[in-house]
Order: structure tokens, then sequence, then C-alpha cells
């Protein structure tokens, strides 16, 4: 027993246990896709399942890295065939409950740039728009505060005057 006499430890909703059992971890690896439309920067944003606006992302497969595993995922959901790989943005974590487990997910985002082709949602896996954003604008949209941070990322990647620019858009 810790804290007042005779009360349990707190658990926070972050450490993990769910009844004296881990969280089971997952990994994931997906992108911020950049193009250059009209003068203006843009990022790709998907819809997901759930209408909500967020980045291209998903399982890691076999003995894929998070790089390659982030390609392919980012032109699985978005039918792009032309995304050139960046330099790694952040990894975010987050909980969830699927079929009474928890699950711990790990997702690592990278800075990728797409020059050509139109984006197609992968319906199937009920993606139901892929749009392209005005770059800080999509800041704004996307509906996930932890991918959010991660277009911010992007974003000062992009637009920073002090360093060289990370693609020649």
């Amino acid at each position: 027993m810790s804290g007042a006499e005779g009360t349990p430890p707190l658990k926070s909703a972050r450490s993990g246990l769910q009844s004296g059992r881990l969280a089971k971890e997952e990994r994931s690896a997906g992108g911020v896709v950049l193009r250059r439309i009209n003068g203006q920067i843009h990022a790709l944003l998907i819809k997901d399942p759930y209408g909500n606006w967020g980045l291209p992302k998903g399982h890691l497969e076999g003995a894929e890295g998070p790089s390659e595993a982030g390609l392919r995922e980012v032109c699985e959901e978005t039918g792009l065939s032309d995304v050139r790989l960046g330099p790694s943005l952040r990894t975010i974590d987050w909980y969830f409950r699927l079929r009474g487990r928890l699950i711990h997910k790990y997702c690592t985002f990278f800075l990728m740039v797409s020059a050509s082709g139109d984006p197609v949602p992968q319906e199937s896996e009920g993606i139901s728009a892929c749009t392209w954003f005005p770059l800080l604008e999509a800041v704004d949209t996307v509906d996930y505060e932890n991918a959010r941070e991660v277009v911010r990322d992007a974003a000062r990647l992009a637009l920073s005057p002090e360093d060289p620019p990370v693609f020649d858009f």
C-alpha cells in the first residue's frame, strides 16, 4: 500500500496496467506527405474510419523497419506511388482497447514528399478521403492532438528559413 493509510496505489491511465496485466505493445509507422501546389506547401491528410482527419499510417509487417513500413503504408492508404522518404519526425504513443484488451501503440512518423499523382483513399481500410491541405491549415485540421504535433514538426522543418531545405519541393 502507498499513499494514505489503507488506500491502494493510484494507477494512471498511461501506466499500462489493466487488472494487473501489462498492455500489449504494437508498432506502426506513417508519414506527413508534403507537396508544393500553386507555389504553396500542402500536407496530405486522410479521413479515417472514425470520420477524423489524421495521417496515413499502419502496422510494421514481418522484418520491416519503421521507414519501410511508413513508406509502404502511405502508398497503400493514399494510392500514391511517387513518394520519397525524408527524416524521422517523432514517435507518438497512445492507449486504446481492442476486444477488451488494452493496447499501447507506438507510431513513428517520417517527413515525405510526393511530386505527382492523385491520392485515392484505401476504402477497404475505412479511409474515406485523402485531401491536400495548405500546411498550416493541415496543423489545425488534424483531429488528434498527438498527430497534430507531428504535423507541426513537419511544418517547422519544411518552412524553416535557417536550415537547408529538407527537400527540393
